[in-house]
């Protein structure tokens, strides 16, 4: 029985802490944002090409880099967003926030984008050898980045929701 009451107590606190997770309003923000750019990323794929299998748009919305807009940018800014209203922009913790932020929306321009585009060069150059050696080639991952468009939108999506969110 006792055993029982403290199962029961612990199950109460984590299911506290769990809750209180969800009524933070930066984890809010960041979380919407991110939803969000998905959900408009995997519209655009289905609306781009209707011939897209359900399969294809779910594995858009959940887990494929690149496209309009960037939910990388989308969540850290909508996560700096958040901080600033609810910490402050003189907080340390904005401070750091914005500076993680820059760092991460200038990698999805600039070293993913970079990758991706070698990425695709060598699959090219890869092929066109096979072809002509007549060998077996085996592709590689074209990692997508971001163009400076889908990032600074992805960016003004994250700001309006946090915005909203913050104002509600």
């Amino acid at each position: 029985m006792l055993d029982r009451l403290v199962m029961l107590t612990a199950l109460s606190i984590h299911a506290l802490v769990f809750s209180g997770f969800f009524e933070n309003i930066i984890f809010l923000s960041a979380i919407s944002s991110w939803f969000f750019a998905q959900l408009i990323k995997a519209i655009i794929v289905l609306l781009d090409n209707r011939k897209k299998s359900m399969r294809e748009i779910m594995v858009t919305f959940i887990w494929r880099t690149g496209g309009m807009p960037s939910s990388h940018a989308a969540l850290v800014s909508g996560m700096t967003t958040a901080v600033a209203f609810s910490e402050g922009v003189d907080s340390n913790l904005f401070i750091v926030s914005f500076f993680i932020a820059l760092i991460i929306m200038r990698d999805a321009m600039g070293v993913r984008r970079s990758s991706g585009i070698q990425g695709k060069t060598l699959n090219v150059l890869g092929r066109k050898m096979a072809e002509r050696l007549a060998i077996e080639f085996h592709p590689i991952k074209e990692v997508q980045g971001h163009t400076p468009l889908e990032v600074i939108l992805g960016a003004l999506l994250g700001i309006f929701i946090a915005t909203a969110l913050a104002n509600l």
